[in-house]
Order: structure tokens, then sequence, then C-alpha cells
């Protein structure tokens, strides 16, 4: 069993009350519909016999008992509907309110190259289509005893009327069942096209909007259009044959509704045209009750691929050292360098490796330098995450959380006070930026922080990495797009705030402001000949 099939069954296992519930409250309104019906047939066609006999029959045809009954049956049916869609719905989302965050933690946690390769547009495709398609299986499933219900009802009453009637009503049953199951089979891979199509229509959609401003200033809203334009044809095409097989499962159900009444009325005529109306009615009811039961197999094949889509999300990431390592560090060249207090810069020309060192640190993408270490580890046998409690990282793009500035700190500690926040923003020289906002920390700032400047959404995530305790600070051009001043100002407290906490630091720049913070130099594509005079007297400073 996959991962994402036993937490959804185990889930499932947790609502199983609710979902018996819903079966039973189902079981109940496909019952008391046959009944309903077939009583309804009944009393009517009798209550006209009787009118046409004359005043004695009509005065003797006791109408008060089928007519309560029909009274109360309809209630029944009414208040089980409302019950059964209660109940249904209720465990659905119950379980999908469990399941939806360990899929959040599933993405989050996923190793790089798997994170990477999912778009924000395939994340959202599986997390809000293929979840709903997961969501309606749930709420479908009490569709199964209303099925059974109906044909056991419907058969039952029939019986009691003419067995050969009884017996074409199971057959046509059985056959509207079995032909269903054939043409699903047949047609299976329309429902998994329209989940897979669905995903690469949103995906494309959230390309393509992120690249707007270019697409406008290149002229190529256009060539935009078509391909979404494309995208959203295939869609519409694998719709339109998963539609067919609706259309066909519908088709079947209201020829063997037809066949059965007028079969069962025929059969059941020996017995009277007013029992004949009961088991026609009653066979047509029945029948409608086996339709929910129909649909819901006619769509398990976008569930499973739905399922399998959200399966897909739960990658593995090796752990063969399950245990911390040690926070020393060794870069190629360079030597070790103690993590307390070592302050190394990694300069460069463009091209250099200096963002894929730092990415490869926090376990963004593999690194094939042998030499990087923590402790006696290589580092490609680290998992991400003992990298990530390893390193605090603020890349050069900062991505920023659609929320507040308190959502987007808490990532790095979310049990850090309002003081602590104060002081990480202090630190970063953001503090009077956020308390000039309408609502201080709990301000919106927008879609990836665009209520910010670009100075602003850098010195945010700076703060982010400070509420971090791990041992390195790993910092991408921290001071990139500051005006001379501020940086100034951040540089300072950066330093102050690297004396007061003890961790080391690594930061890429090209700044002299910053660069002058470290001791060490360090350029993934030298040789860096002298790199054990650098490495003792690091730890010199350190010890």
């Amino acid at each position: 069993m996959s991962e994402f099939a036993g937490l959804l069954v185990g889930e499932v296992r947790r609502e199983r009350a609710g979902l018996l519930r819903a079966a039973l409250l189902a079981a109940a309104v496909t019952a008391a519909t046959a009944l309903l019906l077939g009583l309804s047939g009944w009393f009517i066609t009798a209550a006209g016999a009787a009118g046409l006999a004359g005043a004695a029959a009509t005065a003797g045809f006791n109408y008060l008992l089928p007519s309560a009954a029909i009274r109360f049956l309809a209630i029944v049916r009414t208040g089980a509907r409302y019950g059964e869609r209660l109940a249904g719905h209720a465990a659905a989302f119950a379980v999908l309110a469990r399941v939806r965050p360990a899929l959040y933690r599933a993405i989050a946690a996923a190793p790089p190259a798997a994170a990477l390769a999912l778009t924000s547009g395939e994340a959202s495709a599986r997390l809000v289509h293929d979840v709903g398609a997961i969501e309606m299986a749930i709420a479908r499933r009490p569709a199964r005893a209303g099925a059974a219900a109906a044909i056991l009802t419907g058969g039952l009453l029939i019986l009691s009327v003419r067995p050969a009637a009884a017996l074409l009503f199971l057959a046509l049953a059985g056959v509207a069942v079995a032909l269903t199951a054939w043409l699903c089979r047949r047609l299976d891979g329309a429902g998994q096209e329209v989940q897979r199509r669905q995903g690469a229509l949103r995906e494309l959609l959230g390309i393509q909007l992120a690249a707007a401003p270019e697409l406008r200033c290149y002229g190529m809203e256009d060539a935009a259009i078509a391909r979404i334009a494309a995208a959203d044809a295939a869609l519409a095409d694998a719709r339109r044959r998963q539609a067919a097989a609706g259309g066909a499962i519908e088709a079947i159900g209201a020829l063997a509704t037809g066949a059965g009444a007028v079969g069962v009325f025929v059969l059941a005529m020996p017995a009277g045209a007013a029992l004949a109306a009961l088991g026609a009615l009653t066979a047509a009811a029945a029948m409608d009750g086996i339709m929910p039961a129909l649909r819901e197999r006619a769509v398990r094949s976008a569930t499973r691929e739905a399922a399998a889509r959200l399966d897909a999300l739960f990658v593995a990431d090796p752990q063969p050292f399950p245990k911390p390592p040690s926070a020393v560090l060794t870069l190629p060249g360079a030597g070790t360098f103690a993590p307390a207090g070592a302050r190394i810069a990694i300069t460069g020309a463009t091209g250099t490796g200096k963002t894929s060192l730092v990415e490869a640190l926090i376990g963004l993408r593999r690194h094939d330098a042998p030499g990087i270490r923590l402790g006696d580890i290589p580092l490609a046998a680290l998992t991400v995450a003992t990298l990530r409690v390893t390193f605090a990282w603020a890349p050069q793009d900062a991505q920023l959380l659609a929320g507040t500035v308190r959502d987007n700190l808490l990532l790095a500690d979310p049990d850090a006070d309002d003081r602590v926040l104060w002081d990480v923003l202090d630190a970063a020289c953001l503090a009077g930026v956020v308390g000039a906002l309408p609502h201080g920390l709990d301000s919106w700032i927008g879609e990836n922080g665009e209520q910010l400047s670009g100075g602003e959404r850098r010195r945010l995530s700076l703060a982010r990495a400070y509420l971090s305790r791990a041992p390195w600070l790993l910092l991408d051009e921290p001071t990139e797009a500051l005006d001379a001043q501020t940086e100034r100002m951040v540089v300072d407290r950066l330093a102050r705030r690297l004396a007061r906490t003890g961790q080391g630091l690594i930061v890429v720049t090209h700044r002299d402001a910053v660069t002058a913070l470290c001791p060490v130099r360090f350029s993934p594509g030298a040789t860096n000949p002298d790199a054990p005079h650098r490495a003792a007297r690091v730890l010199a400073t350190v010890g």
C-alpha cells in the first residue's frame, strides 16, 4: 500500500462511524423511496378502481391508512436524504481536514529534485482538484449501501406481487450493474486524462501569469493565450469523453428503469391492476436508487488518478545518518572552519558557482565537489532535514508568503513571541517600516510581499533567518539593492548580532561593506592555495 493510500485508509477508518451513519441513511432513502412510490401507485390505482366500482366500494375503501403511510414515508425519505448528505460530507471534510496538512508537509519535506520539479500551478492543481476528487469519492461511498437497499427492498416488494416479475427486476438490475462496470473499464482512461489535463492547465496558467509583465513587454500575449487555449481544448476533449461515458451510464439506467417498470407491470397484471402498478413503480424507484452507485463507479478512474497524483507528493528523502553531524564545515580547498563565530565570504566572478554552493549547503541541489563536509560526513550524504537545522538561509531572491509579516517570520520559529519578532526586525533594519504599517506585525503584505519594496522584502527574509537557532547563517547577497546608509546599518547590526549569538556566517556578496565582516574569503572557482593558513586563523579567532 502506498504512503498516501495508507494515510487515507487510516483517516477514513477514523470516520467510520460517520460513514456508517451516512450509509444507513442512504439505505433508508432508497428503501423509503421504493416503498413510497410503490404504495402510491397501488393507492392511486386502487382508489380509482373503487371509485369506478360505485358508491358502496368507495365508502368501504380505507384511504386513511395508505395516505398516512405515504406521508410518513415521504417524511422519512426527506429527513434521511438530508441526514445522509450531512453525515457523508461531514465525514469527507473531516478526513480531508487531516489529510491536507500531511500533503503540505510532504511538499515541504520533499527532496530538492522533487520539490523543484513541482510548480506552484501543479501543486495547486493537486491540492485543489485532486483533493476535491478524493473528497467527493468519500462522500459518494454511502451510495453503495443505498443501491443494495434499493435492490433488496424492490426485489422483496415485487416478489410479494409476482415472483416472475421479481426475477425480471433483479435480472435487469444485474445487467445495468454489469454493463456499467464493463463500460467503465473500457473508458477508464477518460477520467484519468481529465485529472492530468486539469493539472497541466493549472500549471501552465501559473507559469504564464508569473511571466505576464515579460509577455506584455515583448508582445508575446497572443502566443501565451494560444498555449493556454490549446491546453484548455485538450482538457475539454477529455471532459467530453468522460461526459460521454457518464451519458452512456445514464442511458443504461434510464433503459433499465423503463424496461423494469413496463416488464414488471406486464408480468404482475394477473395479480390485479393495483398490485401491477405497485410493482411497476417500485421497480422504477429501485432502479433509480441504483443510479448513484453507478455514477460513483463511473468516476473511480478519476479518483484513482487523483490518488496516484497525490501519492507522488510523498517522495522519501533517504536518511543514512539520522543523527545530526558536527557543525564543523569543510569547504573544498579551504580547510576546516569552526562554526562558532567563523565568518566566511564567498566571492568570485559571476558564474563561478557561488549560489550553487549556497543552495547545496541548504539542500536545494546536489553539489559535485567532494570536499564539502559537515564534520566527517560528505554533504551529499546528508538529509535535507539535517542541512536545514544546520544553516539558516536568507536567499538572494526572497520568497515570501501571501500573508502577514508575522506569518512570514514565524516560518523560522513558530514559538517566537512579539518581543523576539521585533528584535529580529530591528536587527534587519525593518522595525521602523513594519511599525509604520497599519497593523504592525499583523499587516498583510500581499502575494510574495508585493506591498513591500525589493529591499524591504530582502530584509524581511534576513529577519526570518535571524530567528533560526541554526549554528550557521547562510546569506546570499543580503544587502543587494540597499542604499549605502541602510547597508551600513544592516552590516553593523549583523556584526553585533553575530557577536551576541555566536553563530557562524557564510555570505555570498560583492559588497565591500559585507566582505569586511569576514576574515576568510573563499571562491568556489579558485584553488585557494593558502587555505590552511586561513583556516588556522579562523579557528584561532573563535577558539
